[in-house]
């Protein structure tokens, strides 16, 4: 998963000498899944993650298989937001995974979040080896390289992870219709958050490839993954809406040093520090955020839930590599910068603004049973 996008953008920006053509067909691929994304999610809450997650997979190996063949013979390039918008029904594995720790820790919220925190660990782990090894592939090799071998790991752990049927939660019979995690109060709040984030990692993910390679995202994902595994170990805050917006302050905060670095013409080792520190916050972000799904969420509506986040989440990735390659088109590298900062602060008010909505009914229902009867 993390060598796909990476690999595409090496892909088309060498073929077609364009960052702006590769950035639109990323964003259209990712914006195509959030749209898919939940109805694969229901699907697997109504039939069960194996019996949907391996052709699921399939149908979207698929695709990346033919945007390599519309790469390699230079179709046009309508074909090629054809092809990387069929990688659509890639299951979101991520969700269905955090889904079986939740099923397997219930009723206990410090297993959960250790859990939670290993997950995301794993997940960045992934994220840092992945554009290494697409970059790698693709410099050494031939441009398509990444995107093949990517489109096999992909399905080959799929296949691994569907065979683990003792970790996989039972399908839960609905005997009633059930409203939308969409309608559950709060939930709203937290997906435009997701959302936000995704458009710092898209923005920052085609910003720093145009800037320095693929390669140099590793670094990024390494302060993600070792703050995701320390935030683990430790015990969390009860209220974990504010550990979230202090999360977002430091994700803002760490943000602006890679535009900093780049605006200030530093060397790469300077700029690499910099973006090892700016993902020191990713991971403990994104464990809060999904904690706060996951409890937002029914049990017999947990995958989709989860799914929901990591669509929106996907949405703004696909809205942020679209900003990033058309900044870096007209503007630049180093301005190109800016928006990742912008959008982690844009994250950070939409997260304290749904603080305060929230806030704002407990309030005033204590307010009125403090307040003596006849007064």
């Amino acid at each position: 998963m993390g060598m796909l996008s990476v690999s595409a953008v090496i892909m088309i920006a060498g073929s077609r000498d364009s960052y702006a053509l590769a950035g639109a067909v990323t964003a259209t691929g990712l914006a195509a899944t959030a749209v898919v994304a939940p109805f694969t999610a229901r699907l697997v809450d109504r039939f069960g993650q194996a019996r949907v997650a391996v052709p699921a997979t399939a149908l979207a190996v698929l695709g990346s298989l033919a945007l390599v063949l519309c790469v390699h013979h230079d179709a046009p390039a309508w074909t090629l937001f054809a092809a990387y918008a069929a990688t659509a029904t890639t299951p979101n594995t991520g969700g269905m995974s955090r889904a079986r720790w939740a099923y397997l820790h219930r009723g206990d919220p410090a297993a959960l979040h250790t859990a939670n925190s290993f997950e995301q660990a794993a997940d960045e782990l992934c994220f840092m080896l992945g554009p290494v090894l697409a970059a790698t592939l693709c410099g050494a090799l031939f441009p398509e390289a990444g995107t093949l071998v990517g489109a096999v790991l992909l399905m080959t752990g799929v296949l691994i992870f569907a065979a683990q049927r003792a970790t996989e939660p039972p399908v839960t019979p609905r005997t009633k219709t059930v409203a939308s995690p969409l309608r559950t109060p709060g939930m709203p709040a937290l997906l435009a958050v997701f959302l936000a984030t995704g458009a710092v990692f898209g923005s920052l993910e085609v910003v720093s490839i145009a800037h320095a390679g693929g390669a140099i995202l590793a670094l990024q994902a390494a302060g993600s993954c070792a703050a995701g595994l320390l935030y683990g170990s430790l015990r969390p805050a009860r209220n974990a809406r504010l550990r979230l917006l202090l999360c977002l302050a430091a994700m803002t905060a760490l943000m602006s040093l890679p535009l900093l670095a780049a605006a200030g013409s530093a060397s790469l080792p300077v700029l690499a520090l910099c973006l090892l520190l700016a993902g020191a916050a990713t991971a403990p972000t994104m464990v809060t955020g999904m904690t706060l799904v996951q409890r937002a969420t029914r049990p017999e509506q947990l995958n989709e839930g989860m799914t929901l986040s990591v669509t929106a989440l996907l949405g703004g990735v696909a809205a942020g590599a679209a900003a990033g390659g058309w900044l870096v088109e007209h503007a630049g590298t180093a301005p190109g910068y800016a928006a990742p900062v912008s959008a982690a602060a844009l994250a950070l008010v939409i997260a304290a603004a749904g603080t305060a909505a929230t806030a704002s009914p407990d309030l005033v229902r204590r307010m009125k049973a403090a307040t003596p009867r006849g007064s």
